[in-house]
């Protein structure tokens, strides 16, 4: 009875365990261990080894679900039996070895993942490189081109810069003018409300003076249209001795003009002449010279003759 008691539990925790480990599939073997083996090559074939590594890790899950049900089932059996410890032992080396099965598998899987990971990062990083390396010559024109506009801003910078500084005294000169052009209309502004009290104190007297006038040409009977007819005469005779003076200047300064021109003319000559005396009395002078130079000659001339004549009566 004791024996039978033994081997019940035992087989029981057996069989539990069998169905969950038929249920799970050989690791690295099938479509998934060619693909991984292989290394996929397009998004399809990742997606597919990405779905069988979730489908291997349910059922791995699903093992250890089961198998942990089968201990818990088995130990509770255990209980019941008369040799309690060695049913529990039993039931949990049976409840190890099938953890130890999933490890081994799921070890193996977390290894393929890994693998399958790394060829995914290596992949991207082939494709960034390729992309780069594409890329590198649009890159190089682009810097290129991006140097030159540079270059050509720099260059640019450095001529309006040069325009400027060339400009500096024009505008500080043009400053200076406007200062001083300010500092006059200040000045003349001034100069006017300063006079504006006369201005105003001369009107007030020319209209004072005009009522007399009015007054004195009433009293003396003039009639305003003779009083016109007489400003008009005045007018007229002002304007003709305003001509007239304006005539005076201009023959005025017409004849100063003539008489300038003339005192240019007479200096002119005057010159013409002292240099001409000066020529005339330079070629004198060289006249005079060369006939010195010619009376020296003759008489050398004639010295040598005599000797030359005493010589040969000497002979």
């Amino acid at each position: 009875m004791i024996a039978a008691a033994l081997v019940v539990p035992v087989s029981a925790a057996a069989q539990s365990a069998t169905p969950a480990q038929g249920t799970a599939p050989v690791a690295g073997s099938g479509p998934q261990a060619a693909a991984t083996a292989d290394g996929p090559q397009s998004a399809s074939d990742v997606a597919v080894l990405d779905k069988s590594f979730d489908e291997r890790q349910q059922v791995l899950n699903q093992r250890t679900d089961d198998n942990n049900y089968q201990f818990a089932v088995a130990q509770h059996n255990c209980y019941s039996r008369f040799f309690v410890n060695h049913c529990l032992n039993r039931a949990r080396d049976a409840m190890r070895s099938v953890q130890a099965d999933i490890r081994k598998e799921q070890l193996a899987l977390d290894a393929e993942q890994r693998a399958q990971r790394a060829r995914e990062r290596d992949e991207r990083t082939a494709l960034r490189r390729a992309q780069n390396e594409a890329e590198a010559p649009q890159r190089a024109a682009e810097d290129a081109r991006n140097e030159q506009a540079y270059q050509e801003k720099q260059r640019q910078h450095a001529l309006d810069q040069a325009q400027h500084n060339a400009e500096a005294p024009q505008r500080e000169a043009n400053a200076q003018a406007y200062a001083e052009k300010q500092r006059q209309h200040a000045l003349d502004q001034a100069q006017r409300n300063a006079a504006a009290p006369q201005h105003e104190a001369n009107a007030q007297a020319y209209e004072e003076k005009q009522r007399q006038h009015a007054l004195d040409q009433a009293q003396r009977g003039v009639t305003p249209a003779q009083a016109a007819a007489n400003q008009k005469a005045y007018d007229q005779k002002q304007s003709d001795y305003q001509r007239k003076l304006e005539e005076a200047r201009r023959q005025g300064a017409q004849k100063a003009a003539e008489r300038q021109q003339k005192q240019e003319t007479f200096e002119r000559k005057q010159a013409e002449a002292a240099q001409h005396k000066l020529d005339v009395e330079a070629r004198q002078k060289q006249a005079a010279e060369k006939a010195g130079q010619k009376r020296q000659d003759e008489l050398k001339q004639q010295q040598l003759e005599e000797q030359q004549k005493q010589q040969q009566e000497q002979q």
